[in-house]
């Protein structure tokens, strides 16, 4: 089984980051509202990147690295900018 990090751009122009291990299921639910979690009052949402992983613990741990990240660092990320994710990171503006 694989496992997916993904990034969410929301109506309101923030982004969410999460896991799973079923990435068209998850996305039902953000669309349609099944949970009533953080991107419930955003949506729309867009699946705007996202990348495999082997164990769910790899997983995990990089979407709690982006979580902690900026939004510049984030939408660097989105466009594979990565000269700008490494400043970023350098400025410790991660």
């Amino acid at each position: 089984m694989k496992f997916v990090v993904y990034v969410l751009l929301c109506a309101d122009g923030k982004f969410y980051v999460g896991h799973t291990d079923n990435l068209e299921t998850r996305m039902a639910h953000h669309h349609n509202g099944t949970f009533k979690g953080w991107t419930h009052n955003r949506r729309p949402v867009e699946l705007v990147w996202h990348e495999f992983f082997q164990t769910r613990d790899q997983a995990f741990a990089v979407e709690r690295q982006i979580k902690g990240w900026s939004h510049a660092k984030k939408q660097a990320l989105v466009d594979r900018d990565w000269e700008s994710i490494s400043v970023l990171a350098s400025n410790r503006q991660s």
